[in-house]
């Protein structure tokens, strides 16, 4: 079912693309050169398409990496909590373990 709704979502955005891309095949010139219209030191002719996708895949990269980061306190917090945990489970092992099941009292099934 998880794979049926994976490709019901999937599908159409591939057929978009792919369409996209078909109908937006012309070349663009990309150029990093600010002052020289004329002249850039440098450009370069790509189809209008993979300018496009590529600068969706950067923004993609950039936002998936800023979650990352603003998110990592929370990872933090995690690790010193799980560490905080197994600190304390093998503390308690090892206080059951130190004192003999003689000491204990014994469960009545919730009658005393």
């Amino acid at each position: 079912m998880k794979a049926f709704f994976k490709a019901l979502v999937l599908v159409p955005i591939a057929l978009v693309i792919v369409l996209f891309s078909v109908a937006n095949r012309g070349a663009v010139r990309v150029s990093l050169d600010p002052f020289s219209r004329d002249l850039p030191m440098f450009s370069v002719e790509l189809p209008l398409f993979a300018v496009v996708l590529a600068a969706i895949a950067v923004g993609v990269l950039v936002g998936g990496l800023a979650s990352w980061v603003a998110q990592g306190k929370h990872r933090k917090a995690a690790r010193r909590n799980r560490r905080e945990a197994e600190a304390l489970r093998s503390e308690t092992q090892a206080l059951r373990s130190a004192v003999p099941d003689s000491a204990l009292p014994a469960l009545t099934n919730g009658r005393n």
